[in-house]
């Protein structure tokens, strides 16, 4: 079995999500099973002479958007650890040109246009090399093109149509976020080249007289994944369906929930070189020293008894930090430490600058550094999470791996991996109305259980030793690839 995996970013060699991790991460998993190529833009941030990367020889290709002919070229290398090969489609005017994956400010339409030249590239550098998948994952709206590029372009296509003993290839479609869809006009579908007369319609890509890819996506592939079982049911709700409700509703038989993991070689306190001292659930005295450090990076004074509450995360409306500035005052008084890190809405970067400049107890990053999140994980106690809605949500798992304990907003797929406390075996904390009190309760309940010694080191002693690695989750991925082959 063939699959061929295609993203707008892939870890480690191109990050701004979690799309990122689980496309960098699966696959290795699937490794000895299936044959596998993963297909991603050569971004300008990619480290070329880091990785490996190698041009392949004969690879120029001109393709032809509109009127506009755009030449790519293809470089290659190996994930790291595996001899799975990446492929990344390069193109000056698209994107080596820029050193951030997604590039703020763009006009949409050549937002559009980026991916639109990405997935069509995919699709013909695949047949370049002769890479006949039987599976074709696609992934968030930046790929959606590609099961409607099949349906409509390739539907007679002989290389694409013939394979799994005639029936063509079989095209899941992963959506990692529904709020990012992939809207705009009409025209945009000759841009693609793309047949209308087979794809603009309500059974296709057409809502509310727009081009909408991930309906198009929805619509044409064969299975839909949400990166967790509970975000499955959220989507076919208005609250959460995004406008996308009702056509998810006409597809529940093809839509499966399947909860991400994380690479456990990369997150592991106990081999981790960015921390000042390694530790396991048996060592606990060394997350101390983490602690300390973080503690003394960030200017706070560290005190045994009181807790350190992090916050790692892109900061925009969907992470809940609304709640945040609806609690701003009653943050202070608490008997805790917090620290944030992240980037995004200036609204939201503003805030926390304000509260780390006007509060003896919040201090902030603006920005992202891996190592630094990482001796975050390491030194916190607890770990924030007051998601709006979550798809899946990686953070929790890696802080738990950490054995900094979750205080989350029970949605998405947060509800799936958090056991709340007083559950046996539980994990974390669980709030459920979207309402700062709420968090602020769920917080002050972490602190009081810090207090209690036994009862915090038993769910930090639970939290560690959750599965969450990709083992189980790749099984499921699997199962799925297959049925749909046969």
């Amino acid at each position: 079995m063939k699959i061929l995996f295609a993203a707008s970013e892939v870890a480690p060699f191109s990050k701004a999500g979690g799309l990122s991790d689980v496309v960098g991460s699966l696959p290795k998993w699937l490794e000895k099973d299936a044959e596998i190529a993963i297909f991603t833009p050569l971004h300008g941030s990619i480290d070329y002479n880091k990785w490996g990367l190698k041009e392949l020889e004969n690879s120029d290709m001109w393709i032809s958007f509109s009127s506009q002919p755009q030449k790519f070229k293809l470089h290659m290398t190996k994930l790291p650890g595996t001899n799975i090969n990446v492929f990344f489609v390069q193109n000056d005017w698209y994107f080596s040109c820029f050193q951030e994956v997604y590039p703020r400010w763009l006009d949409p339409r050549y937002e559009h246009e980026r991916y639109v030249a990405f997935s069509l590239a995919t699709l013909e550098y695949a047949k370049q090399l002769n890479f006949r998948a039987n599976i074709i994952h696609s992934n968030d709206w930046h790929t959606a093109m590609i099961p409607l590029y099949i349906k409509a372009n390739y539907k007679y296509d002989e290389f694409w149509s013939g394979v799994n003993n005639g029936a063509g290839v079989k095209n899941v479609f992963e959506i990692h976020n529904l709020a990012y869809q992939g809207v705009w006009f009409e025209d945009i579908l000759d841009f693609a080249n793309m047949r209308k007369d087979i794809v603009y319609n309500e059974w296709g890509c057409e809502h509310y007289g727009r081009v909408n890819w991930m309906k198009g996506a929805i619509n044409y592939s064969d299975k839909i994944v949400t990166v967790s079982p509970n975000y499955a049911k959220e989507i076919l709700t208005g609250e959460y369906g995004e406008g996308m409700d009702y056509t998810l509703r006409g597809h529940t038989d093809k839509l499966v929930g399947i909860v991400n993991g994380i690479d456990y070689e990369t997150f592991n306190p106990k081999t981790d070189k960015t921390i000042i001292k390694n530790y396991d659930s048996s060592s606990l005295k060394n997350k101390e020293e983490c602690k300390k450090k973080i503690l003394e990076y960030f200017g706070l004074e560290y005190k045994k008894d009181r807790p350190l509450i992090a916050l790692i995360s892109r900061l925009v409306e969907q992470k809940g930090l609304d709640l945040i500035r609806q609690v701003e005052n009653d943050l202070k008084n608490i008997e805790a430490d917090f620290i944030f890190l992240g980037s995004g809405d200036k609204s939201y970067e503003n805030l926390f600058i304000w509260l780390s400049n006007n509060t003896p107890n919040i201090r902030t990053y603006v920005g992202y550094k891996g190592e630094l999140a990482n001796q975050i994980y390491a030194g916190s106690d607890f770990f924030l999470m007051p998601s709006k809605f979550e798809p899946c949500g990686l953070s929790q798992l890696i802080a738990m791996r950490y054995g900094s304990l979750p205080i989350v907003r029970a949605t998405g797929g947060l509800e799936d991996t958090v056991t709340g406390y007083p559950l046996n075996d539980s994990n974390g904390f669980k709030f459920w109305g979207y309402d700062g009190y709420a968090m602020k309760d769920a917080i002050s309940c972490a602190i009081n259980i810090y207090k209690d010694k036994y009862t915090f080191y038993a769910m930090r002693n639970s939290a560690m030793k959750a599965d969450f690695s990709w083992k189980q989750s790749a099984e499921k991925y699997l199962a799925m690839y297959k049925e749909l082959v046969r």
